[in-house]
């Protein structure tokens, strides 16, 4: 399995490394690491620090990386985001797999898919030729659809014992977010919300997990608003975000651009209300007043109204509690495990001859560089050895 190590922290590293510990001494599929953010020699460690220097080095280890490994592969398995990640990170391993004549699976993962795909006919084509898409919310499908591109749903998978129910009698107006500071998560919505909560509740507390180029800003926004009980994390390794969840009793995340976030998952499975914009694929895996509560886009006073919801009725809070534990019991590996492995053998069965092409992209969107200048936080490449 070639995937960014948990060195990058993001949703396809963790997504991709459950994946491997699922696969882990499984009967059907033999799967291993190869790191799409490889470790560079010793004597050019000092790249990892330097913006552009480190991709240039990144690619130069990654691309012999994926010759060598995928070779011994009886099917690649490529995650993929957008913009110049999809040229840095899937494009290169798709190119190569089918080079070594081996069936492609692309489990394509990015919300910005309807801005990526209308801007890069490279992605569309390379996409589109592939033997199996794979997304995580049907969000993605239709998306592809109007591209017409076909692809199928297999959900993020959660582990329900490292995330363990937990009944909140009573409801506390502790809240937690575990996104990313960057800003199509646009964490500021969810302490501007938090502002109005801590205005009727000063016992309101607001945990902040995670790190990312808007720090500074959002540190900056929480002391010009006078907040009290907010507590900056940082970055927090996955075996102990579950600690996270269970300290608190209200997840709430406020993204402008979204897809199918495990954060929401690992929510209901520690049972949390979630309060969420209705970003993306989020509609898609929460219905309102089903399973949590959305609001539109940037809009903190809707937001802090569904906390007040909650929090005014407990009964009302425990119905919607109990609804999204039982909705991710469908994203546990006992029910993921059979589509994946049906996935690999329908394209072992029928490989797709169509060619990938390695025109060049001029697209402006394919010219971007993510938010740090290293492409391998968003992206990743999975092979998987079918016995």
């Amino acid at each position: 399995m070639v995937a960014p190590s948990l060195r990058i922290l993001g949703g396809h590293a963790v997504q991709a490394d459950r994946l491997l510990e699922a696969w882990r001494d499984d009967p059907d599929v033999e799967a291993w690491l190869v790191p799409v953010n490889p470790l560079p020699p010793r004597l050019l460690s000092f790249a990892v620090d330097i913006k552009y220097l480190r991709t240039l080095v990144n690619e130069l280890i990654y691309m012999p990386l994926l010759v060598r490994e995928l070779q011994r592969a009886d099917v690649v398995h490529v995650f993929s985001a957008s913009y110049a990640s999809f040229l840095l990170a899937p494009l290169p391993a798709m190119l190569i797999g089918r080079a070594l004549g081996k069936p492609v699976v692309l489990n394509y993962r990015s919300g910005e898919a309807p801005d990526h795909l209308s801007r890069s006919p490279v992605a569309r084509k390379t996409i589109a030729a592939v033997d199996r898409n794979i997304v995580p919310s049907q969000f993605l499908v239709d998306v592809f659809a109007s591209y017409g591109i076909e692809a199928s749903v297999i959900p993020n998978i959660v582990n329900l014992d490292r995330f363990r129910f937990r009944a909140r009698a009573p409801l506390r107006p502790r809240l937690v977010s575990t996104r990313n500071f960057d800003a199509l998560y646009n964490v500021s919505c969810t302490i501007r919300a938090f502002r109005l909560v801590q205005d009727r509740r000063p016992d309101a507390t607001l945990t902040l997990v995670g790190g990312g180029a808007q720090e500074a800003e959002l540190r900056a926004l929480v002391a010009d608003l006078g907040l009290q009980n907010v507590e900056f994390t940082g970055r927090v390794t996955p075996d102990r975000i579950a600690g996270y969840y269970a300290d608190n009793d209200i997840y709430v995340q406020t993204p402008n651009i979204d897809n199918m976030p495990t954060s929401v998952l690992e929510a209901f499975a520690s049972g949390l209300p979630v309060v969420s914009t209705e970003a993306g694929g989020v509609p898609a895996i929460l219905t309102h007043g089903e399973h949590g509560l959305l609001a539109p886009l940037d809009d903190d006073q809707t937001l802090a109204a569904h906390v007040f919801r909650l929090l005014d009725d407990p009964p009302y809070a425990d119905r919607l509690i109990r609804e999204a534990h039982a909705r991710v019991q469908s994203c546990t590996w006992p029910h993921v495990r059979e589509q994946w492995v049906d996935a690999y053998r329908s394209v072992m069965r029928a490989p797709n001859t169509t060619q990938l092409s390695t025109t060049k992209d001029t697209e402006d969107a394919e010219g971007r560089t993510n938010r740090d200048g290293n492409f391998s936080s968003v992206s990743s490449v999975s092979s998987v050895v079918e016995r």
